[in-house]
């Protein structure tokens, strides 16, 4: 086996399309040389370069082949047309029986020849969010100008070029050198290897792996922070980004202007964040600190004093412009903007931002009963929970929208209920997110993301396979946890049917119950016995669902539960088979008929059984149906052993056969057990 080593050294590719492309990369090697069966294959990626390292064959064996083709006496164009598809001419064909035959010899290939063969063309369809062309008439593009291809097999260089007929491709051509740390060591250098490779740009103050640059960014910052009693705020994408802008990490500390200080700790941290790419700090209070982490690129020889007043001095003019928003933006109310979200577009089809929060405003009120907020608040909480996207802050940090609306309405003097309500009720936007919890912002957050829902799903634009441009799915999964964690009683299909203006409840519902089977799944819990609750349900209380879900799981994991599962299945197979003969068998049982006592108990045992658990079920006792269900299983499984189903009597066969479906019918009324896996 043999090392191959591919580096693409770029100018600076931007650090969100790093990791993709690494894969990318990764999966057209693996596809282009799949006959050299590579393996053990790895990835590099950082801001100007792409590498990857595998394990491969050192030829391809040559292989032979035979293909039958079409009859000897097959029309000219069935000929043709296997000729065409193998490239081969009719004087390469041989006669074998009635048929003719095609025998192919592949020859073999050395591993270095079929690299240089596929490289050029993996290169060209390489794909890339963005691209660019740049100098001559060349159509090769790359995210940023490709500037060498460093491609090695056991040390020695595989050369090849990216010229395609009178295209020259800049020019470019496979060599084995690369070039380290841009300020730092800029030199190009040979390399043999991937180790040699690692350890020469280490060298060259360039960390090649983005786990290890990560690593070394977080204890950097997380230590100059704790140098003064700091911590940092957790934020892993803006970590995964720095990471993919320096090849050299060199945490550092700055300050925050003192005159800056009063801003709000979110702004301040939006602000760092998406401008300067600045971690924020917390004092142990939990305030914003008066200090900011930043990472340089560069080694710098004054102990990095230059480089942190430059960032203080950046820093300070990106506050003067939130500072600027800030007291624009508090100088209008808040209920005067509601107004000019007549003049913002929601969706082309579903009209404004204002006609949306009309319809907030009424499910909001109409939510507040059931989640005991109160209806005033909650109405005035939903007609001011937009209004800041109208503000200059929010045109500037689309992210502080809410956060914004509460500080806002604070300041105008609005119940700070609503005003918490205006913030959360955005809330949850990912999985780790807390929900909202006082009555107010439950019911805003609930109006919001099912307003969201009904009204796509009102005109069609659902969520597909490859997409949900409208965030559909985060909104039913926030829907589910903040039902959830608040555990509100809560009839969806009721709701829904009530006070939205759809035609599509059922399809809504079977959307959010497949969000609840996602979200059990990724728990680990048994979904699919949701699944097998589900297709009773009419009103989706999720709470109820849930419950239920659990009860039926607890008594699945019991031996009666386990036991009478079989003892269903084994009836449920035995009347599924008979039903296609001449069912389906769910008449009444003939109790003249039950010769035999284990049939004449089991039937005793049904009519017992039946209404209790349907009034368990239907007064959410479902622990207690779970036990009326495990008195079932001794005379079910006495049946199985003593009673012959397909009696030779017909009539006894049918009686039986009923009783086995009204078997099937009392579990059915817990949960459908035919789909209860495993």
């Amino acid at each position: 086996m043999s090392e191959l080593f591919i580096e693409l050294f770029s100018e600076e590719i931007p650090a969100r399309m790093q990791a993709r492309a690494a894969e990318e990369l990764s999966r057209l090697v693996a596809e282009a040389l799949a006959p050299l069966a590579p393996s053990d294959i790895r990835t590099f990626f950082g801001p100007r370069r792409i590498a990857l390292a595998a394990t491969v064959a050192r030829a391809v064996a040559e292989s032979r082949s035979s293909e039958r083709g079409p009859r000897r006496n097959a029309p000219e164009q069935a000929l043709a047309g296997f000729l065409r598809k193998h490239g081969a001419a009719r004087a390469q064909l041989r006669e074998e029986g009635d048929f003719l035959v095609l025998d192919r010899v592949v020859p073999g290939i050395a591993a270095a020849a079929l690299i240089a063969r596929e490289l050029p063309g993996l290169l060209r369809r390489f794909s890339w969010p963005k691209s660019m062309r740049w100098g001559g008439t060349s159509s090769f593009t790359w995210v940023r100008p490709l500037r060498r291809i460093l491609c090695i097999l056991d040390g020695e260089t595989v050369p090849f070029d990216l010229r395609d007929g009178a295209d020259n491709g800049h020019g470019l051509a496979s060599g084995n050198l690369t070039e380290g740390h841009r300020f730092l060591a800029p030199a190009a250098f040979a390399v043999h290897s991937c180790a040699e490779w690692r350890e020469a740009l280490r060298d060259r103050f360039v960390i090649v792996d983005a786990a290890e640059r990560r690593r070394v960014i977080w204890d950097g910052v997380t230590r100059l922070a704790a140098g003064h009693g700091l911590t940092v705020v957790d934020d892993p994408g803006l970590l995964d980004e720095v990471a993919g802008l320096v090849e050299w990490p060199v945490p550092l500390l700055g300050a925050i202007d003192a005159a800056y200080m009063d801003l709000p700790p979110e702004v301040m941290q939006v602000s760092m964040r998406v401008n300067q790419r600045y971690f924020a700090l917390r004092d142990p209070a939990g305030n914003a600190a008066q200090c900011f982490a930043f990472v340089a690129n560069v080694v710098a020889t004054d102990d990095g004093r230059t480089i942190i007043a430059g960032n203080e001095r950046v820093l300070r003019a990106r506050f003067a412009d939130a500072r600027h928003f800030w007291d624009l933006d508090r100088a209008v109310r808040l209920d005067s903007r509601v107004a000019a979200l007549d003049k913002i577009t929601f969706h082309a089809k579903l009209g404004s931002q204002g006609a949306r929060v009309q319809r907030l405003v009424r499910l909001a009120g109409a939510l507040a009963f059931i989640v005991g907020a109160d209806p005033e608040q909650a109405r005035r909480a939903a007609r001011l929970c937009k209004a800041d996207l109208t503000s200059g802050m929010v045109g500037e940090f689309p992210e502080l929208q809410g956060v914004m609306g509460r500080y806002y309405a604070l300041h105008d003097g609005e119940d700070a209920a609503a005003a918490d309500a205006i913030r959360d009720h955005y809330a949850p936007k990912g999985a780790g997110d807390e929900v909202p919890t006082h009555p107010v912002g439950v019911a805003i957050a609930l109006a919001d993301k099912l307003d969201q829902i009904a009204e796509f799903f009102r005109i069609g634009e659902k969520p597909t396979g490859s997409g949900d441009p409208y965030a559909l799915r985060r909104a039913a999964l926030g829907i589910i946890r903040v039902i959830r964690d608040n555990r509100i009683r809560l009839g969806l299909g009721d709701f829904l049917s009530r006070h939205t203006n759809i035609g599509q409840t059922a399809e809504i519902l079977a959307f959010i119950g497949e969000r609840l089977r996602v979200q059990l799944r990724a728990e680990g819990a048994r979904h699919d016995v949701l699944n097998a609750i589900l297709p009773g349900e009419t009103d989706y209380d999720i709470v109820r669902l849930l419950a239920r879900t659990d009860a039926v799981a607890a008594f699945l994991a019991t031996d009666d539960g386990a036991n009478l599962l079989v003892a269903y299945r084994r009836a449920a197979n035995i009347l599924r088979i008979e039903e296609k003969k001449d069912g389906p068998h769910d008449g009444p049982v003939d109790t003249a008929l039950l010769g035999q006592p284990e049939e004449q108990v089991l039937a005793a045992t049904l009519d017992r059984l039946e209404p209790a658990i349907g009034a368990a079920i239907r007064d959410e006792k479902f622990t207690e149906a779970m036990a009326d269900l495990a008195v079932l299983r001794p005379p079910l499984d006495a049946f199985f052993d003593k009673v012959t189903v397909n009696d030779p009597a017909p009539e006894l066969r049918r009686n039986r056969l009923r009783l086995l479906a009204r078997v099937r019918a009392a579990m059915n009324l817990a949960a459908d057990f035919s789909r209860i896996e495993g």
